[in-house]
């Protein structure tokens, strides 16, 4: 059995985003992941707020939410990993390539790390794990050749 993924776009995207493919195979390489299957979700503003208020309690609009499935401990054991769902709000990462100077590529990408990266167990909720989680993404992005 081989990584599965689904990309779905519930805004309508209107840009090439087939480079998350090599970004995703890098990840999942990098992490010696197998037999593992996710989906990524492009939402709009009100949808990542709804998911940010519901399932965090914080009702405000962020870029990226993931909800890890192994970080629940009643998970089925079946042969293929399900490591659940990242959620990726357009509206909010177009504003945040253009206030950081990044191109779409570049921040689409960071986010999408970020969040297969929370899938994994990675957080930053201390400096030494941010530390650790943030220079990981850096590391994947620059062997993706995708820099600042």
């Amino acid at each position: 059995m081989k990584n599965t993924y689904e990309i779905t776009d519930l805004v309508g995207v209107d840009f090439n985003y087939d480079y998350l493919n090599d970004v995703i195979k890098r990840v999942l390489k990098h992490e010696q992941v197998k037999h593992a299957y996710f989906g990524i979700i492009f939402v709009d503003l009100r949808e990542i707020q709804r998911l940010n208020r519901e399932y965090r309690g914080i009702d405000r609009v962020t870029d990226v939410i993931s909800f890890a499935l192994e970080d629940n401990k009643d998970q089925i054991d079946t042969k293929m990993r399900v490591l659940g769902d990242i959620y990726i709000c357009i509206p909010k990462m177009i504003e945040q390539a253009s206030s950081y100077g990044h191109s779409i590529k570049r921040e689409l990408s960071f986010l999408t790390v970020h969040g297969m990266l929370h899938l994994l167990g990675y957080d930053h909720r201390t400096e030494e794990e941010e530390k650790i989680m943030f220079g990981l993404q850096e590391l994947i992005l620059n062997e993706a050749g995708i820099t600042k």
